[in-house]
């Protein structure tokens, strides 16, 4: 794959604002956290539906009420796995979820009891693997914002609910990164028919590099002080354990929709970011990676 100077110019131009939008909706407050989110989740379902739509023209067809209500089911689980930091006065928002949650599914329901010749089994399972594909992972991302740090036994004071989910991203874009420029430079072995341009040499080499990068740069400068470089030094094994399971699962995510713009038939998923599609195509390997991350965090820590 030889290295192409202006689509890495456009690629860094265009990371660039990327990067700053995504830091402002992790790093200010929960509230930005989950409107960031908010808007990845219904961007990537509507890139989600026309995808499948073009793969099945049943899928194009779906009522207003489904296409929509899918989506609010799985904004509404995103809502749920909020914690208590997020409420309107006494109300709070996962109470608001869990609502949204039994509004959307007894519309969904009376509407496949009451007009039964509109049921489609295979288009209710397209949506079905929408909400696992998508809003599970994003509900998932909400609930490692709640998690606050999994540095449980020290420095219980400090708010670090962004943490993990910042080296989670900032893991799947290192790797991204230093595949496309080791695999631009050296890459000779194709790595898969689904994406021609990816080479072993170039996965390997951006694992390697994403992992070093993420224990030995990115988390000490996350925690660059007395407290924090001890809280590095105890937790190393951890963070490299994340960075590798996002690198590994964020490459199967990106193979993932890879396969399934290549059923479809398209080049990119959108066009919101010149250079880099839309909003599956930015962010295909972190829905894969945050629910086997989340997982980790869960059993392990």
């Amino acid at each position: 794959m030889a290295f192409n100077l202006q689509t890495f110019k456009t690629r860094a131009l265009t990371a660039i604002v990327f990067v700053v939008v995504m830091l402002a909706g992790l790093l200010v407050n929960q509230w930005t956290f989950l409107a960031l989110f908010s808007v990845i989740h219904f961007g990537c379902w509507i890139e989600y539906q026309k995808l499948v739509g073009k793969i099945d023209e049943n899928y194009q067809h779906i009522t207003p009420l489904h296409k929509y209500g899918v989506m609010l089911f799985g904004w509404g689980f995103m809502l749920y796995m909020t914690n208590d930091d997020y409420h309107f006065g006494a109300v709070q928002l996962h109470a608001i979820g869990w609502l949204l949650i039994m509004i959307t599914t007894i519309l969904l329901m009376t509407f496949e009891i009451v007009f039964p010749k509109q049921l489609n089994l295979k288009t209710i399972s397209y949506s079905a693997i929408g909400l696992l594909y998508i809003s599970l992972s994003w509900g998932l991302m909400m609930d490692l914002r709640n998690e606050g740090t999994f540095f449980k036994e020290s420095f219980l004071s400090v708010q670090l609910g962004w943490l993990v989910p910042v080296v989670l991203i900032a893991s799947i874009w290192i790797n991204d990164t230093m595949a496309y420029i080791v695999g631009s430079f050296i890459g000779k072995t194709p790595f898969s028919k689904i994406s021609p341009k990816k080479t072993w040499e170039g996965t390997i080499g951006g694992m390697i590099l994403c992992v070093l990068v993420i224990v030995f740069v990115v988390v000490p400068l996350l925690l660059g002080n007395t407290a924090g470089d001890t809280m590095v030094r105890d937790t190393r094994i951890n963070w490299l354990i994340i960075a590798t399971l996002a690198a590994i699962f964020g490459t199967l995510g990106d193979l993932l929709e890879s396969k399934i713009k290549r059923m479809a038939d398209v080049k990119d998923s959108g066009q919101i970011m010149p250079g880099h599609g839309g909003f599956l195509d930015r962010f295909d390997s972190l829905l894969i990676a945050t629910p086997v991350v989340w997982l980790y965090i869960k059993l392990f820590l």
